[in-house]
């Protein structure tokens, strides 16, 4: 072999290990997103402990693909596992508000500070529905738990909008978080509209039992 030979010989070595890297980084990812999203519908449902045992596997994948890409700095902030890392973040996040718990930081869930605030924010919209089953089910004895949910929405949104860095380094946090104000705002007004509703029922309840 000549020397070239060998030059491409090891170049084509060393891409075909980043391309496997590549490849388990991408199957990785996609498990990590299914456990993100079957443990946010198991936690609607009030399936916390399905939803947790989602929760630690999607963590323990998120792990071992920061080992796995170790040598691969490239792969590692490449979309796809930043993407991952959005959705495990937001799931530990719902769960956090959903059982009114302390909210984990971006270290408690192993996750970059980026994926970390965009996952915040879905997080906080994802609430919306969280708001809405409470308004349709449960009736107005749960809804000082609704008002809580909204004010963690509140909480949320007002803490993101100091975060002003650009996109590059937030991974588009902004557009995130208008998203955010506007499913705050019409979830505002859905919570406003059925408190109004419960007091009126309960201001015709109590006129018809003064009434012989």
């Amino acid at each position: 072999m000549t020397a070239l030979d060998n030059v491409v010989a090891d170049i084509m070595s060393a891409l075909e290990t980043k391309n496997k890297a590549r490849d388990k980084a991408l199957t990785e990812s996609r498990q990590i997103i299914r456990h993100a999203a079957n443990a946010i519908r198991a936690l609607h449902r009030g399936e916390y402990q399905t939803g947790e045992d989602h929760l630690r596997n999607g963590r323990s994948m998120v792990d071992t693909a920061r080992a796995d890409l170790r040598d691969h700095p490239d792969l590692y902030w490449a979309g796809y596992v930043q993407d991952s890392q959005k959705e495990i973040a937001e799931a530990y996040l719902v769960s956090a508000m959903i059982q009114g718990v302390p909210i984990p930081g971006p270290t408690d869930v192993g996750v970059e500070p980026a994926a970390y605030l965009n996952g915040l924010a879905e997080a906080a919209s994802e609430m919306r529905r969280y708001i809405l089953d409470i308004i349709r089910k449960a009736g107005s004895s749960q809804m000082p738990e609704a008002e809580r949910a909204l004010g963690l929405m509140d909480d949320v949104y007002t803490n993101l909008i100091t975060v002003d860095f650009p996109d590059a380094v937030t991974g588009g946090l902004r557009r995130t978080t208008d998203q955010l104000r506007a499913v705050l705002e019409r979830t505002r007004g859905d919570l406003t509209m059925s408190l109004r509703q419960a007091e009126l029922e309960r201001a015709l309840a109590l006129r018809g039992a003064d009434i012989p």
